[in-house]
């Protein structure tokens, strides 16, 4: 009976922990959400005119997966550019940490800073408190505070901003391939 009882409590908490998440789904519509970019704009997610919006939250710029899940976005934005897609990516880092970040990588696509958790929070994407971290940029050594993080998670929008694809297991070195792949089996 003690056990029943436990499995009870755990199942309970877990559905509460996904309704205070807000957590959103294949088919989940998603209302516009803004932030402050890497170059310190105030983007808009109503004013993307693409056929797909990609949102791919990653825990700390100028970390290693988080570099090789960036670069790979990068190297791919000419198919992405071909299928209409627009890439942007969320973090709980600070504009700055942003700006070293694509600087740093050459990167072509927008960072979101989420520090708050907002967006995060909209896509039921968990967080958790964030940190800092030290490195060597132009000579001089900068400590890249994130006032939150939180866990590799992507999503595809379409025009409609309705939720196609949703992967919280992300792979940070084979993300953007897997997103193209579904998108161009999606617009088949």
């Amino acid at each position: 009976m003690r056990y029943i009882i436990l499995s009870v409590l755990f199942l309970t908490t877990i559905h509460i922990r996904s309704q205070e998440l807000n957590e959103k789904n294949i088919g989940d519509k998603v209302e516009a959400f803004s932030a402050v970019d890497d170059q310190g704009n105030f983007w808009k997610s109503s004013e993307i005119q693409t056929n797909y919006l990609v949102v791919y939250f990653y825990p700390a710029a100028m970390t290693g997966g988080c570099t090789k899940q960036a670069c790979s976005y990068r190297d791919n934005q000419a198919s992405f550019d071909e299928l209409d897609i627009t890439v942007v990516g969320v973090s709980g880092d600070e504009v700055k940490n942003l700006n070293f970040f694509k600087e740093a990588n050459n990167l072509n696509f927008s960072l979101l800073s989420d520090t708050k958790g907002n967006i995060a929070k909209a896509l039921g994407v968990p967080i958790r408190k964030g940190g800092s971290i030290t490195r060597m940029i132009n000579g001089v050594n900068e400590e890249l505070i994130r006032d939150i993080t939180t866990p590799r998670w992507t999503f595809i929008l379409d025009n409609n901003h309705t939720i196609i694809y949703k992967n919280a297991s992300v792979n940070a070195v084979e993300d953007s391939k897997k997103v193209l792949e579904t998108i161009k089996n999606y617009s088949k």
